[in-house]
């Protein structure tokens, strides 16, 4: 069964290290796509197959590396190598981590890293950094966690975030961003479309290839609305009509995400995006990062009905509450 089916119903370091040097190089605007050729049988550039978003690149380039836009491939090495080291559960005992990831087979070192010599996803602004949030924004922000902390963390279902109630994670985009794990997704192209499926949480994006309008601005989506065009051999895509609720880092229903998909090889699409929100950040960010080619299948994510946190963290919350009752009634006594 198809993605369609459903939505209804190493190349060597060396290698990779030379394709990243060729994207990072191009002229500004340009994409070195080694002259890959390959279409579908109605003529669309292929893009089709099993791919990773993997990464030990971060969103943001972190503080100790200002001023540092790249890597030397030496540098990339030793952090490639130290990413490769799997935790003992001793390191991991103390984080959020709740179980080993590696124990069951959950971990990044499970698949090929997208390599990238910049030191940030982030490529504009120049300094690897989110622009800064709006006044309008920092108020909304003020006004989402005051309203949080009067429901409570755990008062229900609708109070713990959209992920942890199995309807959509944030990674799924757009724009696209790999989750801790299980950063596989499958791209599947039919006459006037292309489909995204992600394994974690499982969403499949389709998107309409045939010049459509985007829906009305009264409907809102928790991925938007996306429609695709090509531009030469690259896959753009445009994003519109979210709603106030996926909240990318602080995004509102004014977000507006830009994609673009490049077949730089066999092995490697070229993911770039823009990120404009006018009433959110004070100027528009672009970033990028390299989508590896892997051995499918995609597995089934299956959330719902593994979501035992949901149902242990409200018990518990439920518990807590009663206990708290109890005191406070001998404490009357």
């Amino acid at each position: 069964m198809d993605i369609f089916e459903k939505s209804r119903a190493s190349k060597s370091f060396l290698n990779l290290i030379a394709l990243t040097l060729l994207a990072v190089t191009a002229a500004p605007g340009q994409v070195a796509t080694k002259g890959w050729t390959q279409r579908t049988p109605d003529g669309q550039p292929d893009l089709q197959g099993y791919w990773s978003n993997v990464t030990i690149t971060p969103l943001e380039r972190p503080a100790e590396l200002a001023g540092k836009e790249f890597y030397t491939e030496q540098e990339l090495a030793e952090k490639e190598k130290k990413a490769e080291t799997p935790r003992s559960a001793e390191e991991i005992a103390g984080t959020i981590a709740h179980y080993d990831f590696h124990q069951y087979g959950l971990d990044r070192t499970q698949t090929k890293h997208g390599l990238n010599l910049r030191t940030s996803l982030i490529v504009d602004p120049a300094d690897g950094k989110i622009p800064p949030l709006t006044p309008e924004a920092r108020k909304r922000a003020a006004e989402r966690a005051e309203e949080r902390k009067k429901i409570g963390p755990y008062d229900g279902p609708e109070s713990r975030n959209l992920g942890e109630r199995c309807i959509v994670m944030a990674h799924e985009g757009p724009p696209m961003l790999p989750p801790a794990y299980n950063a596989n997704l499958q791209i599947q192209q039919g006459p006037g479309y292309v489909a995204i499926l992600h394994e974690e949480i499982h969403d499949t994006r389709i998107i309409p290839l045939d010049g459509r309008s985007h829906l009305g601005p009264n409907i809102r989506q928790y991925l938007g609305d996306s429609r695709g065009r090509w531009q030469g051999n690259t896959l753009v895509v445009d994003t519109t009509n979210f709603n106030d609720k996926t909240n990318f880092h602080g995004s509102g229903e004014n977000l507006h995400v830009i994609e673009r998909f490049t077949r730089v090889d066999a092995e490697t699409i070229l993911y770039e995006f823009t990120v404009e929100d006018p009433t959110t950040f004070t100027r528009s960010w672009k970033a990028e990062l390299p989508m590896t080619k892997i051995k499918g299948p995609i597995y089934e994510f299956a959330c719902h009905e593994g979501n035992f946190d949901m149902v242990n963290n409200l018990s518990a919350a439920r518990a807590k509450e009663k206990a708290d009752e109890e005191a406070a009634k001998k404490n009357v006594k």
